[in-house]
């Protein structure tokens, strides 16, 4: 395996929200201490102290910051955040970046008001490929993330494809588990993307056991029906699921990925860098400890 890509985390497995308490300096070491050199910021607030605490992460422990969540406009209307469409939010995102000594912005997920429209889903494309542009003269390229919504089919096409399609100059930060959940075989879609995707996300998919009601007292067929069709999917560590990491890897090798990032959406109770070791332990089994 002579060429390699950097196996890193994606920060929203570990993001404050999820802690009891939040230093951007001790997390990143926490996560050397586990085997992890690389991270993709999402789910943390810029402050200062945050930016801050990435940069000494990189200048004392040989970290690497890949990526920062970007986003053009609110996910739903009114929601606080920054964005590149603000002038002064722009110019902010950007001196991030490059204290960070990171040259890719990705964005997490299109405005909610643009799924299931064609017209507005081809709005969002052009005003990300707006930009895209801009950032390049920046010397940042730009990455949209997927989930399962953009598998919607609009006018017989999928969203990714028509962003793909207004887009040109903007990539994609494919999702294993939200490919599969889309109904479509990762390793076929993200050859399908090669040449456009810089990073890929490493994401389990596992179906949870089904616990049912007690029916000591006769048969329920509601309650039953209930359990029976709840939605069992879960985000499973690595090797805990049912995807073929190993071939997905290869194929975002092969179509140009550079950067790997695992993300656990949710890890059901487990302390999650539990998981983030146990996901480097399965990754290291299938051959790719220097990756890390």
């Amino acid at each position: 395996m002579s060429k390699k890509g950097l196996i890193g985390v994606q920060m929203s497995t570990i993001a404050p929200a999820k802690m009891p308490s939040f230093d951007a300096y001790d997390v990143m070491a926490k996560l050397v201490d586990i085997g992890y050199h690389c991270a993709e910021v999402s789910q943390v607030p810029m402050t200062k102290e945050n930016v801050a605490g990435f940069r000494r992460a990189i200048d004392e422990l040989n970290f690497n910051i890949s990526s920062l969540t970007a986003s053009v406009a609110p996910i739903v209307p009114g929601m606080p955040g920054e964005y590149l469409s603000n002038p002064e939010d722009y110019k902010k995102m950007v001196e991030d970046a490059r204290t960070l000594d990171c040259d890719m912005f990705r964005i997490g997920m299109m405005p909610m008001n643009a799924i299931g429209s064609f017209q507005k889903c081809v709005d969002f494309a052009k005003q990300a490929e707006e930009y895209a542009l801009k950032l390049k003269e920046d010397g940042i390229d730009l990455y949209y993330h997927n989930h399962h919504i953009e598998f919607m089919k609009v006018e017989g096409q999928y969203l990714l494809d028509i962003i793909r399609a207004h887009a040109p100059h903007l990539g994609f930060e494919l999702d294993t588990h939200w490919i599969h959940r889309g109904g479509e075989n990762p390793i076929s879609f993200i050859k399908k993307y090669a040449g456009s995707v810089r990073l890929l996300h490493l994401k389990d998919y596992r179906i949870a056991e089904v616990k049912m009601p007690d029916m000591s007292g006769g048969f329920d067929m509601k309650a039953f029906a209930q359990a029976f069709f709840n939605d069992p999917v879960q985000f499973a560590e690595l090797g805990q699921g049912n995807l073929p990491l190993k071939e997905c890897i290869e194929a975002g090798l092969e179509s140009g990925a550079e950067y790997f990032l695992i993300e656990q959406d949710d890890s059901y109770g487990r302390d999650p860098f539990d998981c983030l070791r146990d996901s480097r332990d399965h990754l290291i089994s299938l051959g790719y400890e220097s990756w890390f």
